[in-house]
């Protein structure tokens, strides 16, 4: 009976460090596997952290908006020059909403034309310059709340916007659970090497294309991880584009000072292609 208690509790052990070494688990939902890697070094590492920047726009400003769970929320919002149903909601990095990603919610304004976009502050006014603290934002990250900015977004945008969704990293996961989120407003989907849904009756709702921005050096959002989002987005018949690149992860990231400027700008040029062929 003692030999049968100690295996019990070996393998309760075994367990949990491979959870803090940000080891993925089976039946954990796609953003908790993701935010396993907080605890994960190697991880960590691969974020050079963001240099000093200041963003300034005569047209972007900080709004706030009700969510369904009693609270409000925030985004950086850029309203269409004439009124317009389209709007990209983007989603941050593991940083917080930055003003690296207000420049980036600016640049897709500008190359997109008459379109509203609304960069959605998912962690509530809490952003970082530091990996260490990155990491412990992003480990923290509840996806009901997450769910809820969402939610207050589409409320926002009105019952008649059709949305397209674009994110990096942790916001590449969360770019794919908000195309869920607001169903039938749903039109286009962009993922920067997020971690993707892996419940095929979840995509199953999905109501519009994928685009997935895939960097076959990554570690984490690796072959595996992307054979698996392949296959079930076609058991689901949903329609997944991967563009992949010889690079890492974190490549394009608007807060990387490092990022691969040749790979980010043809990375990019099909954001922005998708977006226009699906927001008409």
């Amino acid at each position: 009976m003692k030999k049968i208690q100690l295996l019990i509790l070996v393998l309760f052990v075994v367990v949990a460090v491979r959870a803090q070494d940000g080891i993925t688990v089976c039946h954990t939902p796609a953003t908790e596997k993701f935010a396993l890697l907080a605890s994960n070094k190697d991880f960590n590492m691969a974020h050079a952290d963001p240099l000093p920047y200041t963003h300034q726009s005569a047209v972007g400003k900080m709004i706030t908006f009700k969510t369904p769970d009693g609270k409000e929320a925030n985004a950086y919002f850029l309203q269409a020059k004439s009124k317009s149903n389209n709007w990209i909601f983007v989603f941050q990095e593991w940083w917080g909403l930055n003003d690296h990603i207000k420049r980036e919610a600016e640049s897709l304004y500008n190359a997109l034309g008459n379109v509203n976009v609304l960069a959605l502050d998912m962690y509530d006014g809490k952003v970082t310059d530091k990996r260490e603290e990155a990491g412990q934002l992003m480990g923290g990250f509840k996806q009901d709340r997450g769910n809820a900015i969402v939610q207050g977004a589409l409320s926002y945008a009105g019952k008649n916007a059709k949305i397209g969704t674009v994110g990096w990293c942790f916001g590449g996961g969360q770019s794919i659970q908000a195309a869920l989120t607001v169903g039938k407003q749903a039109a286009a989907c962009v993922m920067y090497y997020g971690m993707p849904e892996e419940n095929v009756d979840r995509l199953k709702s999905l109501n519009c294309d994928v685009l997935n921005i895939w960097p076959t050096q990554d570690q984490w959002i690796n072959k595996a991880v992307m054979d698996k989002f392949e296959a079930n987005m076609k058991a689901a018949g949903k329609n997944l584009t991967i563009k992949s690149y010889d690079a890492d992860h974190a490549f394009a990231n608007p807060s990387n000072p490092k990022h691969n400027k040749e790979f980010t700008a043809d990375a990019n040029k099909h954001t922005v292609e998708f977006f226009k062929a699906r927001l008409k």
